[in-house]
């Protein structure tokens, strides 16, 4: 069976570590969000601070004018069986407090206390006596103020960022309650004018969350009904479930006046009792009266009040700690199912983002060498499916092949490179001085070699557009690695690596269609010609006997047909090489991305040291402390699930 202090104690333990996580509640869903909280809320100058002072049994709270708590303070009280009291503050873990008390003095007029040592004081008040007195702060308020000071400045601003204090005594019972800034009405000199709706925001996160019980505190010597803090909580908890109220100042009400309508729950109901408590006054607090005196006083009130000493039993500081305890150990049992839930879940997602980000790698060489091969495959893998068609992009090389070639081609100048003008005049430069007995043979070489020589700029146009491509697909298969995601150094290795295979391929691709280009004009044909039949140039009807008197040696009508001729024989090089080029910039291009992209790159990588490879494997810090703060949060988690199924519920 799970006891009390071993139910309190575990929720206490997992919340610091939420918070050195930065997980301090507040704000959205988190694992403290869905452990059970007291927090105390009332008003400024309702008493809050002497009823969380009363409950541990010592002064440690920072007192004075206006807002003095400014940030929430996560107050865990330890039952420990003997031995002297002291606190921790989870921001100073090795180190303990153990001054609680307060020191009294007369100072001459003028001397600060602050510019003197404890020992000076100490020395100074052993031969000194009087009636003035003065606070010297004990170490666990001055570290609060400090704390406090560290985050929010000197300012009067505030933070939701909580100070966590822990407190071991023998005195206290095992509870866990957060200390918020007292709600208010005005914002007074030094403040900014959003400070009151600040307040009530900050107190609002934490009491509108289901598994926060609230302390509402009010002061009696006030109406209830004005209690900022009944008002709050009849907001945020209607039913009155999870709120317990406390009536502070009884002993300061109006003479002929109690409390018993309230106390009875008459005039304002609750579904748990309320609590009566007298504080300590400001005289006492002067004269430096001790808890322990107080809550004797406080007995004494209620035993020998006529009003309230059939009540007795279930008023004052001492009980309210009780009842506070034995509720939390309540409703921690209740919510250990939602926790395991949440916990596991938590478990589960945080394990699958480390797969998705990648574990640490091993230091030794061997290891990182392994590391980056599998990274290599991995990109590899990818970058063949965008070629393969599992992925977009490989479309786009067969769109090259498709229509910017064709495209290319058909814009050629062929038309005016055979056009009747620019054959008569390479016909008649390639006879020279002797005309051709029966065919411009040569003439019509020179015609088809010269329209070839275009397509030598499709067929580098084609090269270049798979080239810049095949850049791009290496580019996006890079950033679809989600392997590499983690390793910038190693990215820009292996797309550097790429690239130069890339123009090495580019390279190679360009000499192939320009040989094919070449080849087409290196050997002509001969079929295509031979079957081509030759007729006699006919004579215009009108001009049955007239022979062509210029200088030209040919008619226009026989040298548009050489042209014609030349342009059928240039459309099949045409089709030919649709076809060709294509072939060959995927043999030389495509098909060695796919087979050899990275090779060079391997063998270079195995000739590195393991400096060298360390280098690679150089990670991106902010996903180096992404997985860092991950790998922390996965260790809170399994430590709480463990430590729940440690202890054996009681059904």
């Amino acid at each position: 069976m799970a006891t009390m202090e071993s139910l309190i104690g575990l929720v206490n333990k997992i919340q610091r570590a939420c918070t050195v996580l930065g997980d301090h509640g507040g704000e959205g869903l988190s694992l403290w969000e869905a452990l059970p909280t007291v927090a105390v809320v009332g008003g400024q100058s309702s008493g809050k601070s002497s009823v969380l002072e009363s409950i541990v049994g010592r002064d440690f709270l920072p007192r004075g004018s206006g807002i003095v708590t400014r940030r929430p303070l996560v107050l865990q009280l330890h039952k420990t069986e003997s031995g002297s009291e002291y606190a921790e503050f989870l921001h100073a873990p090795k180190k303990r407090f153990g001054d609680f008390g307060t020191l009294l003095s007369k100072l001459p007029s003028g001397l600060q206390p602050c510019k003197l040592s404890r020992r000076c004081l100490l020395l100074w008040l052993t031969g000194y006596g009087g009636d003035e007195f003065f606070f010297y702060a004990a170490s666990v308020r001055k570290e609060i103020a400090d704390e406090t000071d560290r985050m929010t400045g000197k300012t009067k601003a505030i933070s939701n960022i909580p100070i966590h204090l822990s407190i071991y005594s023998p005195h206290v019972v095992n509870l866990t309650l957060i200390d918020l800034p007292g709600l208010t009405k005005v914002a007074v000199e030094g403040q900014q004018e959003s400070i009151v709706q600040d307040i009530e925001n900050m107190v609002r996160s934490y009491v509108e969350k289901p598994n926060c019980i609230i302390l509402a505190i009010s002061p009696a010597n006030q109406d209830i009904a004005t209690s900022d803090a009944i008002k709050l909580a009849r907001e945020v908890d209607p039913s009155g479930e999870r709120t317990f109220g406390v009536l502070t100042k009884l002993d300061l009400m109006d003479q002929g006046t109690n409390a018993l309508e309230v106390l009875e729950g008459r005039s304002y109901r609750l579904q748990h009792p309320w609590v009566g408590i007298v504080n300590r006054s400001q005289a006492d607090i002067n004269k430096n009266v001790d808890i322990n005196s107080a809550r004797r006083k406080e007995r004494e009130y209620f035993d020998s009040s006529p009003e309230y000493s059939h009540l007795a039993h279930k008023m004052g500081s001492e009980y309210l700690a009780k009842l506070l305890s034995k509720h939390l150990e309540i409703v921690i049992r209740q919510k250990i199912p939602s926790i395991i839930a949440l916990i596991n879940k938590s478990i589960d997602e945080i394990n699958a983002e480390l797969d998705r980000i990648g574990r640490p790698v091993a230091a030794d060489g061997g290891a990182q060498l392994y590391t980056i091969l599998e990274m290599c495959r991995a990109f590899d893998k990818v970058f063949k499916e965008h070629l393969d068609g599992g992925r977009p992009g490989g479309d786009r090389i067969y769109g090259v092949f498709d229509h910017q070639l064709p495209a290319a081609m058909k814009k050629l100048p062929l038309d005016r490179h055979l056009s009747t003008s620019n054959v008569r005049k390479v016909v008649a430069e390639a006879d020279g001085y002797q005309p051709h007995l029966i065919a411009p043979e040569q003439g019509i070489r020179r015609l088809i070699d010269g329209s070839l020589v275009y397509f030598k700029g499709p067929a580098e146009a084609t090269v270049d557009a798979v080239h810049l491509i095949l850049k791009e697909l290496v580019r996006k298969s890079i950033a679809a690695t989600l392997e590499l995601k983690r390793f910038p150094s190693l990215q820009s290795d292996i797309a550097a690596a790429s690239n130069e295979s890339l123009e090495k391929f580019r390279d190679e691709s360009r000499k192939t269609v320009l040989r094919l280009v070449e080849m087409e004009s290196t050997y002509l044909t001969v079929e295509f010609f031979r079957k081509l039949q030759m007729e006699p140039e006919k004579t215009p009807a009108n001009q049955p006997g007239q022979q062509n008197p210029n200088a030209d040696r040919y008619t226009d009508n026989h040298l548009r047909r050489i042209g014609s001729n030349v342009s059928a024989y240039v459309g099949m090089v045409c089709d030919t090489l649709k076809n060709s080029i294509p072939k060959a910039v995927v043999h030389c291009q495509v098909k060695e991305a796919k087979r050899a992209l990275l090779n060079q790159f391997y063998v270079n990588i195995g000739r590195r040291e393991k400096e060298q490879l360390s280098a690679m494997l150089d990670e991106d810090p902010a996903l180096m402390s992404r997985r860092e703060s991950l790998a922390k949060r996965l260790a809170l988690y399994k430590s709480a699930r463990d430590d729940i199924d440690a202890v054996a519920w009681n059904k």
